[in-house]
């Protein structure tokens, strides 16, 4: 058997083969292209095993090495110490040691997603950067009538009464003509976001795990199936505890001669994820409820942005159990 360790990057990735004694017997650099890899391939036994650093764009790689019926290890980046504490430090260093961390049984494994799994994340997050994007384009519009000294009394600019006052405002034609680039923009995004949100919400209705999510008050489809795809199989965690550790939701610990301190919050892991967990606790800074009496608990403590962090982890510790055991119980918390 032998171990293969792979150094990705954007355009040329470096490759290192190490036998079951540890002795490198191949180390080449590749184009990254699909053709050249499968030559690589074919000159490997059936029975090798690779390593790959989850890094930008790894994705296309691990669909190749799956497609071919190969044995994948994702190695978790952060974690890898023996690369990022190496005293020399290059592409064929970095895959030689992935090759030998994996032949050794010590490769820090990252969870390596199915692609149906990987596909529902791409179109949540396109979602959610499209309406970012469109949000940006709103307050380009703002930002244009304020410099044009233009006061309006519409709390939505961008709605049915803010555009009429918009479409009949007298403007000298040159912040006209950006003002109607701009109102043509978000149009655009409008029907896009529009269509995924009609496209999302027809996959979340019948998955019983959103069914789970949105017991919480301030959880809807949308959320609801964001949080699930980004936590893909809940069962690989032992415990809430370690999800909410996954989710970079747990504070950092400094420890020294007995004492521990913390810090912030990790905020390792997905990123989407934690979005959708705060906008989720975004709902009970207001109002009564177990979460929201925690959110004013700990605000008047610690502060706002604190308190929603916290009430985000409660919220991922309560679904736990539910999303593993696909209980569906009334938990509302309104």
């Amino acid at each position: 058997m032998v171990y293969v360790g792979i150094d990705l990057h954007r355009k040329r990735s470096h490759v290192s083969v190490v036998d079951e004694r540890g002795e490198e017997l191949l180390s080449r650099r590749l184009v990254n292209d699909p053709a050249r890899f499968r030559e690589l391939l074919a000159g490997l036994d059936a029975d090798a095993r690779f390593a790959l650093e989850a890094t930008y764009g790894w994705e296309w790689l691990a669909e190749l090495l799956e497609g071919e019926g190969r044995e994948l290890h994702l190695a978790h980046p952060l974690r890898t110490k023996a690369i990022a504490s190496a005293r020399v430090k290059t592409d064929a260093v970095d895959a030689r040691t992935l090759a030998q961390l994996l032949r050794a049984d010590l490769l820090p494994e990252a969870y390596i997603a199915p692609r149906e799994l990987r596909d529902l994340r791409d179109l949540l997050r396109q979602r959610f950067v499209l309406t970012q994007m469109r949000t940006a384009l709103k307050n380009r519009v703002h930002a244009l009538i304020a410099r044009q000294g233009v006061q309006h009394g519409h709390a939505k600019l961008l709605g049915p009464g803010g555009r009429a006052f918009l479409a009949e405002l007298e403007l000298r034609p040159e912040p006209r003509d950006r003002l109607e680039v701009l109102l043509r923009l978000i149009g655009d995004f409008d029907r896009e976001v529009d269509a995924l949100a009609h496209e999302i919400d027809q996959r979340a209705k019948p998955d019983p795990r959103v069914k789970v999510l949105t017991q919480i008050h301030g959880i809807g489809r949308y959320l609801g199936l964001m949080i699930a795809a980004e936590i893909g199989d809940v069962h690989r965690f032992p415990s809430a505890r370690h999800l909410c550790a996954w989710a970079g939701l747990t504070p950092t610990v400094r420890s020294s001669n007995a004492k521990a301190r913390l810090g912030h919050i990790t905020a390792q892991g997905s990123a989407p994820l934690r979005w959708a967990l705060v906008e989720a606790a975004q709902r009970h800074t207001q109002g009564t409820g177990p979460l929201s009496e925690t959110f004013q608990r700990i605000a008047e403590r610690r502060g706002r942005q604190i308190a929603k962090v916290a009430v985000a982890r409660k919220i991922l510790t309560l679904r736990f159990s539910g999303l593993r055991d696909g209980e569906i119980r009334c938990l509302n918390t309104p």
